[in-house]
């Protein structure tokens, strides 16, 4: 359980505060996270890595020479929003371009995505790379289904050592392509976590049992079996990865033993002494192996195998010098004081707008009210249905973002935003704050929609549908989802082409919408 906090609500921004005040020759806090204080060369390749928090040193300990030049921190195992990774990238893009790369989550894998899309759209390189190393979260042939977890940071560090060399984006990409295919990882875990503020944990393993690839957020595993001696479980994390190795591969390995929070170093090395040997029997040459807490899970007891086969351009780049708070190896890599944060009021300008919008953008604020009212009635219901399939988190993620939306609504028309400033503002407030996949969807899609609006008119009725439309049509490209798939695209799509049908049939707005 986490005990030392003040409020769980800013438990994660507390966090990074922390950190960067201990780590300040290492990490400046930017908008979003956090960026590297030093550049050991400019126009080289931004490796941005990130993810929710709870899992440090993931990701904020990662950022200097030789690794990430920024990392985004996102709520506690929530992903970062679409603003926060795009203000990371720009803080930390030095002008040859961008390359994301995060565990693969829903909603990481959308948020990035989008801050991608809007990088590329001012003329910035930019590139994404999920890790996808769990082998328990699907098979190898559906290798994108997979979850990242300890072997992100495999990826990420030949990934910053390629961009240190002083290779371009594309061979940057290349070599972390070629490490993510190459790396493969397996867990267990004896108990689960508990999230600031909570007062029972997120998941539980039976008395006695561990959870076999249970993942790091208590997604389902495979199994649950009766605990083990550590030379048994070795041999049960070894051969499941040995099962992987591609073929051709070489009989080098960067190992990773991994402690998920609650199992501590002296076990870790306990069951070391076991791996180590099971590796050696395999005829394999063990690269530079890490043991300790690498990507964690709050308090979750538990520990974690990765294996990367490398081939020598892998092996050097694994083997090369890095320098941050988290992850030192070699001799520490000197570069001057940079400046480049970026700040949260930054990322928004009112626009100039006409009365009429302007009385248009306060109704906005109004129906914003109402809609935080209903979300707030049905917070615990949400969740209730949420933690059906998944961590019960979507009530308190939809009610802090359409909160938030409501603020950030309230402070731009106060300023004299007009509609479709107004509409975008909260959009991106409720993505920032929201968290997760639903956050990334809904506050993107309203962001898309204010894209069909305007600051200077009253919009007509199919400019109005126009703006649904673009909404629509964000939600189900990011969201990868299509009418049947039980998402929130089989109401939003026939209430589009219910809409649509009475606006082109003659009937007002008005009465288009309550039909609707």
């Amino acid at each position: 359980m986490t005990k030392v906090l003040n409020s769980a609500e800013q438990f994660s921004d507390q966090a990074v505060d922390g950190l960067v005040s201990v780590y300040s020759r290492y990490l400046e806090k930017t908008y979003g996270g956090v960026i590297s204080t030093r550049q050991t060369r400019p126009g080289k390749v931004a490796v941005v890595i990130g993810g929710g928090s709870g899992h440090y040193p993931a990701f904020a300990g990662w950022v200097g020479p030789g690794l990430a030049d920024g990392a985004v921190v996102g709520n506690i195992f929530a992903s970062p929003s679409t603003q926060q990774i795009y203000a990371v990238a720009k803080a930390a893009e030095d002008g040859a371009g961008v390359l994301f790369s995060y565990g693969n989550y829903a909603g990481d894998v959308l948020n990035f995505s989008l801050a991608e899309e809007q990088l590329r759209e001012e003329g910035i390189a930019a590139r994404s790379l999920p890790v996808t190393d769990d082998v328990s979260s699907a098979s190898l042939a559906d290798r994108t289904k997979r979850r990242g977890v300890a072997g992100d940071l495999v990826v990420f560090k030949i990934a910053g050592a390629a961009a240190e060399s002083g290779l371009d984006l594309d061979g940057v990409s290349a070599v972390a392509e070629r490490a993510n295919a190459a790396t493969f990882s397996f867990g267990v875990a004896f108990a689960g976590c508990t999230l600031p503020g909570a007062d029972a944990p997120l998941f539980t393993v039976p008395e006695g049992q561990m959870g076999v690839g249970l993942g790091v957020h208590g997604e389902p595993g495979v199994d649950e079996v009766p605990l083990e001696p550590a030379a048994d479980l070795a041999r049960r994390l070894v051969d499941r990865l040995l099962q992987e190795r591609p073929g051709g591969s070489s009989g080098r390995v960067a190992a990773l033993l991994n402690g998920l929070g609650g199992t501590k170093y002296e076990e870790l090395f306990v069951l070391w002494n076991d791996v180590r040997q099971l590796l050696a029997a395999a005829g394999l040459e063990v690269v530079q192996p890490e043991v300790g807490e690498l990507i964690t899970s709050l308090d979750m007891a538990g520990v974690s195998l990765t294996l990367t086969w490398l081939d020598d351009e892998l092996a050097e780049f694994w083997a090369a010098a890095a320098d941050t708070p988290a992850f030192r190896r070699g001799p520490g890599m000197e570069a001057k004081q940079v400046h480049r944060s970026m700040s949260e009021a930054e990322q928004q300008e009112v626009a100039e707008a006409s009365d009429t919008s302007q009385a248009l953008a306060a109704q906005l604020v109004d129906c914003l009210s109402d809609v935080a009212s209903l979300l707030h009635d049905k917070e615990r219901e949400l969740g209730d249905l949420d933690a059906i399939a998944g961590d019960g988190d979507h009530g308190r993620g939809m009610t802090k973002g359409c909160d938030a939306a409501l603020a950030a609504a309230r402070s731009v028309v106060d300023a004299g935003a007009g509609l479709s400033s107004t509409l975008a503002a909260a959009g991106n407030a409720w993505s920032d704050k929201a968290g997760g996949t639903s956050g990334a969807l809904w506050g993107n899609g309203l962001r898309q929609a204010a894209t069909a609006l305007a600051d200077h008119s009253r919009p007509t009725a199919q400019q109005g549908l126009a703006a649904v439309q673009a909404g629509l049509e964000l939600v189900s490209t990011f969201g990868k989802a299509t009418r049947g798939d039980k998402t929130l695209l089989d109401a939003l799509i026939p209430f589009t082409e219910s809409l649509e049908e009475s606006l082109n049939s003659g009937e007002s707005w008005a009465s288009a919408w309550s039909s609707a």
